[in-house]
């Protein structure tokens, strides 16, 4: 970590100023067209390498041997979402969904922080600014200025957003402008805050201040809330989610949860991959929010995840969190003494298979990924654009219940459209975009659980990867659409009875209980979870959505 406090006696920034390439990026509407006053030295729109040098050269890091740039992130090693607000005013009072997700700062605490986050600007000594584009569809992305005090910071949502040509900088104008100080420390009695941390979303001024924080992934989150708000004004389905190609140009999305194996089943090597985590779908493209992906590291293996595993091994990756022998150099990825959330950062053109535009055509396929540790749901259903909504919103996955001894029991998890801490909108409305663009295109809609079979968590076992890949694969080339399917008794959706190469055993959850009588006392538990958890959004969708929810199956 850096000394906040030092920032006079750190190194003179490397000199880059002079060169007339470097003079071409930097833009003539500046920080002063912005009121943003500084004295500081700007370093602006540096490449990679660059970046990385004074990174070093400041002791913000360091490199490992195969050369990616090895950070810590200090106390913070992941997103602090109860730190986060969004400003209420008039634009937003009745636009944001209000609640756990999203919570108000008053305007006057956001005019106190801002004019002291601009107060605490003037003392650093170097910036660090980038001009970026959110999203990979020209007709619909976000210019946004990024202004940093640490130069991995800037090198990391650089890595992370979409990268301007050289000869579009000179006249970028910022649409959305995110500063970044992680030496800032907020008072909660006159910012209107929790704690010295703060992150602050203020849509009527299209400025974001992020303060007391380290962890890169906030700046990358906020770009992604900033396009989940403003692009269903625009009949735009923006999505947590990833997307891949198939070689006759089909394109699938990938909704799940952490622990669903989104990033697995996307990361297919006979699929182009569009991106691993924000897309918007527009009328004529999926489109990735990014310009690279941010993997956990922990426990990655060339065996498990060969891609990935290979960018740790590249200059240009960033490693957050990840142990290093401070005199080999040599990563420990296994170790999470720093972090059990270590992350790497690297552009999406380091998975040899990624689309060239970080495009692709509209989807045919849609996966909702799930991990149902109760052993319930079967290993795929088909999804009719009413149920599809329904789970969409309910944005279902479980998790084991903890390590002590004797606790099996499975702890369910419902995060609305997959991804609620960054929807700033009421989930009803992502919801009606994605049945409307799901009916107008006639996508096919699957429900695939990765969880357990033959009995819930401590009783049954995990799902075959084989068996999934199987129906996966037969789900997107098509053939599964022919294929005999029954009305699962509980969930209404419809479930293959036979899929070749998979036991057919399999497809049926019941069938594979030893004890039937508790997997209907398992089942109607889940049911009730599911409509216990929906009564949020009763009233925000129509007939057809409330008819999809589950009911528990009569019984003789």
């Amino acid at each position: 970590m850096i000394d906040a406090a030092a920032g006079s006696k750190r190194p003179p920034p490397l000199g880059f100023q002079g060169d007339r390439e470097v003079s071409e990026r930097v833009p003539r509407h500046g920080l002063d067209a912005q009121g943003i006053e500084t004295a500081a030295s700007l370093h602006w729109n540096l490449t990679t390498a660059p970046l990385v040098e004074l990174a070093i050269a400041r002791g913000e890091g360091q490199l490992a041997k195969d050369g990616p740039l090895v950070v810590k992130t200090g106390k913070h090693t992941g997103r602090s979402a109860n730190d986060k607000f969004t400003v209420r005013d008039a634009e937003t009072e009745s636009s944001v969904w209000w609640g756990k997700s999203n919570k108000p700062m008053e305007p006057e605490a956001f005019a106190a922080l801002k004019a002291d986050f601009l107060t605490h600007l003037k003392t650093r000594d170097t910036l660090f600014v980038a001009d970026l584009y959110g999203g990979s569809q020209p007709e619909h992305r976000v210019n946004v200025r990024v202004i940093n005090e640490y130069a991995w910071h800037n090198l990391f949502i650089r890595t992370m957003l979409v990268r301007p040509e050289a000869a579009e900088l000179a006249g970028f104008v910022p649409e959305f402008t995110i500063i970044d100080l992680p030496s800032f420390r907020a008072d909660p009695a006159r910012h209107g805050c929790r704690s010295e941390t703060v992150i602050a979303v203020n849509l009527s001024e299209k400025l974001v201040l992020i303060g007391g924080t380290e962890y890169g992934g906030e700046m990358k989150k906020s770009v992604f809330g900033l396009l989940n708000y403003l692009l269903p004004v625009d009949g735009i389905m923006p999505m947590h989610c990833s997307a891949n190609i198939g070689p006759n140009g089909d394109t699938a999305v990938f909704f799940g949860l952490s622990g669903t194996g989104k990033t697995t089943l996307s990361a297919d090597p006979n699929r182009t991959l569009i991106g691993d985590d924000e897309h918007g779908w527009s009328d004529t493209a999926v489109f990735n929010f990014e310009g690279g992906c941010y993997a956990k590291m922990i426990r990655l293996s060339a065996e498990s995840e060969p891609e990935i595993y290979a960018t740790t091994k590249r200059f240009g990756t960033i490693l957050e969190n990840v142990v290093m022998d401070p005199v080999t150099r040599t990563l420990d990825l296994d170790d999470n003494s720093l972090a059990e959330n270590s992350r790497g950062a690297y552009p999406i053109e380091f998975i040899p298979n990624s689309s060239e535009q970080n495009m692709g055509p509209v989807p045919k396929n849609i996966v909702m990924l799930t991990a149902d540790a109760f052993g319930v749901l079967p290993p795929i259903a088909r999804l009719t654009p009413d149920q599809a909504m329904y789970h969409f919103l309910s944005g279902y996955t479980a998790k084991v219940a903890g390590t002590e001894i004797g606790v099996t029991e499975p702890e369910a998890t419902f995060s609305t459209c997959f991804g609620a801490p960054f929807m700033p909108r009421h989930p009803s409305v992502y919801g009606n975009l994605l049945k409307e663009r799901i009916a107008k295109g006639g996508v096919d809609c699957w429900l695939v659980n990765t969880g357990w079979t033959g009995g819930k968590y401590g009783v049954g076992k995990r799902m075959p990867i084989k068996a999934t890949r199987a129906l996966l694969n037969a789900a997107l080339d098509g053939s599964l659409k022919n294929a005999e399917f029954r009305k699962d008794p509980n969930f209404g959706f419809d479930v293959p009875v036979a899929v070749p190469g998979v036991d057919s055993g399999i497809l049926d959850p019941r069938s594979t209980w030893a004890d039937k009588d508790d997997y209907d006392r398992t089942a109607a538990k889940l049911v009730d979870l599911f409509v216990e958890n929906f009564a949020q959004f009763a009233d925000q969708v129509d007939e057809g959505v409330r008819q999809a929810a589950p009911k528990v199956a009569a019984t003789a």
